[in-house]
């Protein structure tokens, strides 16, 4: 009967996968397609995963998944840099997850992510991943009561994916027991490692088993805070660098800049709106007030548009992601909380109304389109002040930014 059983297993395998192939689906850049030709049979996964993997919409590995997947399986500490938007979150979460011994009751696997967004999107994404596993995964994240973590945390649970504040209140509350945790992951770890976030990722640790599975995850690593952390905290760890010298953003996203002053950029963007043709977008802008009042201005224009900033209440947050990402509005107006991972591969456009000042947010900005292999545009407003602050981020970043045609070639963005 096991036999039997095991044959079905597979079969809903393959036809998963070849509904998958069959499927037609957008250009795909390099940043995914050039692999070694590996499989997810390649890592002798549960054929329940791979059944979740194929649903999702995975024909095969990434680079990084490639190259991660089989280190994490091994009980490596693993050091994986890749860019944005290239299945880094499914580069630990398809592994752990194949890990899991759900006859344990206890917390085996901790994700600490920088943002209560990411954190929700990442507990999406594992469940996604163990549908058919019968996992108990749960997310931990500032903003929401907790007396219901608490109460949860009464239940059998396998993962937790949590926001550091909010996972280090319930282990020296004694609500959580880390001391059983097998394998943590600082997904976003640069941010983790900031000044900000470095005491509190410490104070963690120390909660920890010594000789547990450490992995690390970013696009950008700070050189000094991650040594640091890394002899004092990830022994023995195995490096994996995706990212050429020269290749630091997404070969899908093409961008450019439009060189204005600071009057006419809603001008400017609202003619932005009658030329392009936009799935869905995200405007940046540096304050929570300048979003509320651009997201209102777009509004008058007679556009959809959401907005989302951190001083919002976690539920108001928790409502404009899930509606944004279920495709309720064509627009969102946004400050530097959504440039995190967030995932929405219906986002072909990402507008910096106003620039930013460092290399690393343009990057993560900019990342919020094109991912996963696909196309993507970024429009930088650039104004006098900003021309110092977009040559140097050129020059960290080695890339282009393009003086923003008359009309852009709709092959470049679209599906």
């Amino acid at each position: 009967m096991k036999n039997n059983e095991k044959t079905i297993e597979e079969d809903k395998v393959a036809e998963a996968k070849a509904k998958l192939q069959e499927k037609e689906d957008r250009v795909k850049t390099e940043d995914v397609t050039k692999t070694k030709g590996l499989t997810f049979e390649s890592f002798d996964l549960p054929n329940d995963l791979q059944l979740a993997i194929y649903e999702m919409g995975y024909d095969k590995p990434s680079p990084i998944q490639e190259e991660a997947i089989p280190l994490i399986l091994e009980g490596k500490n693993v050091i994986g840099k890749a860019k944005t938007g290239t299945g880094k979150t499914g580069a630990y979460a398809i592994p752990t997850i194949s890990m899991i011994d759900k006859d344990d009751p206890n917390v085996q696997v901790l994700i600490i992510v920088p943002t209560r967004e990411l954190a929700i999107q990442t507990a999406s994404t594992m469940k996604k991943f163990s549908k058919y596993l019968d996992l108990e995964i749960m997310g931990a994240l500032g903003g929401t009561s907790i007396r219901k973590d608490i109460l949860r945390l009464e239940n059998q649970i396998h993962i937790i994916v949590a926001t550091p504040g909010r996972i280090l209140d319930l282990a020296e509350k004694e609500v959580v027991d880390l001391s059983t945790v097998q394998t943590v992951i600082l997904d976003e770890v640069d941010k983790l490692l900031s000044t900000h976030f470095m005491p509190v990722t410490r104070k963690i640790f120390n909660f920890l088993s010594k000789d547990i599975q450490v992995l690390l995850f970013s696009a950008t690593f700070p050189k000094e805070s991650t040594q640091v952390f890394q002899k004092e905290y990830v022994p023995d760890p195995q490096y994996i660098n995706m990212i050429a010298q020269d290749e630091v953003t997404l070969k899908g996203v093409t961008q450019y800049y439009a060189y204005i002053e600071e009057k006419e950029k809603l001008h400017c963007l609202n003619t932005l709106f009658s030329k392009l043709q936009i799935n869905q977008c995200i405007i940046f802008c540096h304050s929570y007030k300048r979003v509320e009042l651009l997201a209102k201005k777009i509004s008058q224009l007679g556009y959809s548009c959401f907005y989302i900033h951190s001083r919002m209440a976690q539920d108001d947050r928790n409502k404009v992601f899930h509606d944004f990402k279920n495709g309720d509005s064509r627009c969102l107006v946004s400050s530097d909380l959504f440039t995190r991972g967030i995932d929405i591969p219906s986002v072909n456009v990402v507008i910096n109304f106003d620039f930013p000042q460092y290399s690393t947010t343009y990057l993560h900005r900019i990342g919020r389109s094109g991912r996963f292999g696909h196309l993507g545009l970024a429009i930088n407003f650039i104004t006098d002040k900003d021309k110092v602050n977009m040559f140097q981020i050129e020059k960290d970043l080695n890339t282009e930014i393009q003086a923003i045609p008359q009309d852009i070639d709709l092959n470049l963005y679209t599906i």
